[in-house]
């Protein structure tokens, strides 16, 4: 069997980063799931687990290996003592995923010896973790009731907010939201949220997803914001601020070309759709909040779990993405460089000098 994917590309050179990937496949189950773990440096990977329908494996190779790539940069930034890895279920959750998949996915997690914690991501939940922690001691972001910490969703949107806070500090001079226009792309999850956070903070808030049951659930919850029936529509808009909290690429050329907003900052990952984006957005005089950064507030919350979760410490620990933002802001000023290039920096420098010290045996 060769290593090149179906469209004949090598998953070799296309994971040359990354230090392990591995295919899982249980037939009984309808399971077919992929995980990739890109740096062990800090720590064990620690990364959700992805179920969406692909519309190929190499769709879905491409995504777990860009996710877990983000994670080690992310995980990095929040100075947490881990690793990235990322994990991908193919399939349609609403028609596969049942107990025993999960059940069985937890066995290949299992298999890794603590490489690698799971958590949830898109398509997975909490309760979804109880059922894979039945066969596994690696996941994190389970139930309450389990002694887990819940929906990672709720510090995600705290420190998105608190990365936009940031933002608007560098543009306006005041770390506030109130009296701006905030467009939020998503609002399923986190962009739910995050919508609280910005009314109470005082802001305008338009909305939009293709998930019409998500936008009433928010217009019921906050009558007052404005809804758009696209993300066109929305981009369109005059914005102060964007916030893409949907999937990934989003940071298109023809959306930045269309952009009115002076600050982008959400919570999806991997938002520019590909390398260079990050200048076009600042020769537009557009601040783009590195997604990794602003949205690390839900794998603080999930990893706070493996010291025995406490909401209130990793409230806190979510708090200093503020403070992270800022330094990404300064030191892209100092070295001229965009924010995005200056997160990278300030991650792989961490990475460098603190897994350096792995080479120092210790009995």
């Amino acid at each position: 069997m060769s290593g090149a994917t179906s469209s004949g590309v090598d998953v070799f050179e296309l994971g040359s980063e990354h230090e392990q990937v591995v295919f899982c496949n249980d037939r009984a189950s309808g399971l077919r799931a992929i995980v990739a773990i890109h740096s062990t440096a800090l720590g064990p990977g620690l990364g959700g687990t992805r179920f969406y329908p692909y519309a190929s494996t190499d769709d879905a190779v491409t995504d777990v290996l860009n996710l877990s790539r983000g994670m080690s940069y992310k995980n990095a930034l929040a100075g947490l003592d881990l690793g990235g890895g990322k994990a991908v279920i193919i399939g349609d959750p609403a028609e596969l995923k049942t107990e025993a998949l999960l059940r069985a996915y937890g066995r290949f997690v299992q298999s890794l010896n603590g490489r690698y914690f799971t958590a949830c991501d898109v398509g997975t939940f909490p309760e979804d973790m109880d059922h894979v922690a039945r066969e596994c001691d690696y996941v994190t972001g389970r139930t309450v009731a389990h002694g887990g910490a819940g929906d990672s969703s709720v510090l995600t949107a705290y420190g998105t907010f608190q990365g936009m806070r940031a933002a608007a500090e560098q543009v306006w001079g005041e770390p506030t939201l109130g009296g701006r226009t905030v467009g939020v792309a998503g609002v399923g999850k986190v962009g739910r949220h995050l919508v609280r956070h910005l009314l109470e903070d005082g802001a305008t808030v338009v909305v939009t997803d293709v998930h019409r049951p998500a936008v009433d659930r928010v217009r019921d919850e906050h009558p007052q914001v404005r809804v758009v029936e696209s993300t066109e529509a929305l981009v369109a808009s005059e914005l102060d601020v964007y916030a893409p909290c949907a999937l990934g690429g989003a940071l298109s050329d023809e959306v930045v070309d269309t952009l009115s907003a002076v600050i982008v900052c959400g919570a999806a990952n991997n938002q520019l759709a590909h390398p260079g984006v990050e200048k076009q957005l600042e020769e537009r005089g557009i601040l783009y909040a590195p997604d990794y950064c602003v949205n690390s507030g839900g794998v603080i919350q999930v990893a706070d779990e493996l010291e025995g979760f406490s909401f209130e410490r990793a409230q806190q620990r979510a708090t200093g993405i503020f403070h992270t933002t800022r330094r990404v802001f300064e030191l892209a000023k100092s070295e001229s460089v965009p924010p995005a290039v200056a997160a990278d920096r300030l991650a792989e420098r961490r990475m460098r000098e603190v897994g350096r010290l792995r080479g120092i045996h210790l009995r």
